[in-house]
This record gives C-alpha cells, sequence and structure tokens, in this order.
C-alpha cells in the first residue's frame, strides 16, 4: 500500500504502522516494525480485553460493584465512574457524566487482582499477551497507560479484534456497542463532543467531529489512541485495522496527519 509510506512526512523521528485484514493478512506496513514504542492510552485496550476474558471466565461481573460507591466494572471501562483523570477523586455520581479516567482503568485492575486472585499484569499476560504471541508487549506501568509494544504485535492484537479467539464474538460485539448513551464529555485532545460515545473500553467513533480517525471512517470504527503518538483503530465496515506508533506525544501535529492519513489508507482500499 502506497498510502502508508505517508509517515515518512510526519513531523516525528521514528514510526511505524501497518494495515492488516481480519484473517491476519498484513495489506502494507511501514517503519521499523520490531521497535518498541511505549503506548500511552492504547493499553486501555489491553486492560478492556483482559477485563472481558475475566467477564467470560466468570472471576467478574459487569454490573459488579468496582471502584468509587455506586461504580460497576461497566462503569469504569465506560468511563462513568464519576472518577477524574489521573487522580483517585470522585467528581461526579456514576453513571451521569463521560469523564475519561485512567484512574478508572487503575481500579478496574485492582478489581480484577482481587477477585481473580491473580497480579494483573500476570493475569494479563497470561491470558492475552502469551496465547496472541506478544512475546514484545508488556504492562510497565499503570494498566491505563503503562504498557509497550511494537507493530508486529499490534497486528496480532488488531487481529484478535476483527476475528475474536480469546473471547467469544458477541462479548466483543456488546462492547463496542454504545454504552451509556447520550452522555457528553470531553474526547481527550478533540474537546467537547455531544455526544461522547464509547463502548466498554473502546473509544466508539460514531458521529464524532473532530476525531482523530479519518471523514471517511464508518461510525462503527473503534479502537483507542495514546498520548505518547500512537493509536489502533478497526474500521468493521472497511474490513481492516490500523496500527500506528511513533516517538513524539500527540498534539496538534496528530490532530491534523492522523485523519488524513486513515483517509488515505481507507480511499486505497477502495
Amino acid at each position: 500500500m502506497d498510502s502508508v509510506r505517508l509517515i515518512e512526512q510526519w513531523p516525528v523521528d521514528n514510526a511505524a504502522t501497518a494495515v492488516v485484514r481480519a484473517d491476519g493478512t498484513v495489506l502494507g506496513a511501514h517503519g521499523d516494525t520490531a521497535r518498541v514504542f511505549p503506548l500511552a492510552s492504547v493499553t486501555k485496550l489491553f486492560t478492556t480485553y483482559t477485563t472481558l476474558i475475566a467477564v467470560e471466565e466468570g472471576a467478574v461481573d459487569l454490573d459488579q460493584p468496582a471502584g468509587p460507591e455506586g461504580s460497576t466494572v461497566r462503569h469504569l471501562l465506560a468511563h462513568t465512574s464519576g472518577l477524574g483523570f489521573s487522580e483517585h477523586k470522585v467528581l461526579a455520581p456514576a453513571g451521569q457524566r463521560r469523564l475519561y479516567s485512567s484512574a478508572g482503568f487503575e481500579q478496574l485492575a485492582d478489581a480484577l487482582t482481587e477477585h481473580t486472585g491473580i497480579a494483573f499484569d500476570t493475569y494479563q499476560n497470561e491470558a492475552v499477551f502469551q496465547p496472541l504471541g506478544m512475546h514484545d508487549t508488556a504492562l510497565k506501568g499503570s494498566p491505563g497507560s503503562g504498557a509497550e509494544s511494537t507493530v508486529d504485535d499490534l497486528v496480532r492484537f488488531a487481529t484478535e479484534l476483527q476475528t475474536p479467539s480469546l473471547v467469544d464474538p458477541s462479548t466483543l460485539e456488546a462492547a463496542t456497542q454504545v454504552a451509556f448513551p447520550g452522555l457528553t464529555g470531553v474526547l481527550p485532545g478533540f474537546g467537547h463532543q455531544k455526544p461522547n460515545d464509547w463502548g466498554l473500553g473502546f473509544e466508539l467513533r460514531d458521529h464524532k467531529d473532530p476525531h482523530w480517525t479519518g471523514k471517511n471512517s464508518s461510525p462503527r470504527t473503534f479502537g483507542h489512541f495514546g498520548q505518547s503518538g500512537t493509536f489502533l483503530w478497526v474500521d468493521p465496515d472497511a474490513g481492516v485495522a490500523c496500527v500506528t506508533l511513533t516517538d513524539r506525544a500527540f498534539g496538534p501535529w496528530a490532530a491534523r496527519v492522523w485523519p488524513e492519513f486513515t483517509d488515505a489508507v481507507l480511499a486505497e482500499l477502495a
């Protein structure tokens, strides 16, 4: 794919990308796909998937209490627990506002540790990374922002998100539908959104504007981006996923080039 070479024009020192179909076929890749990058909030996708596996195993339930008073596992996943961004401080009653919260994902991991009896990073490694062959991926800090990985490993994860083998497809389908619809909130880096739709751990494209995916991304597109200059999106209507990792923090440069890049990829596929 010629479109993946657009990352050569980005104002970053190092970047790598890949576009992958649901069967694992890599349609195009560029850059050092074996280089390890910090993922920042793309980490939340791993924590989400680990939670979905724990739910299927019966270790936790989406509607059991977790986090601050009145909050559940479902609230923590959907950023509606009322917790603030990084501090473990309650700013609103559960279920009333979409407050993007890394602290919530830390409390989510604590809940999984409590109910599985296994340290979260160990459980995640055994449940997600090892089965998918993600040998260069590791949680080095917060379950909301502390993982490191490579494009090669994330291609395996992006394939799983298109053709799930670790969870039932219906579980992933439910997690990529709007949870607590109608709530407004701020999409980090892109301002106030009304509504600010999220699934369970997955940020949803829906009809948000502006957004970090493309103007031509389908409303069903889901994924996440990270403050370290990283993103992973899955577009079910296009039948592909894209992983991109860089070594420059998110900023206006990313808000400008990421949507252009995504639209170029989708246009080439079409």
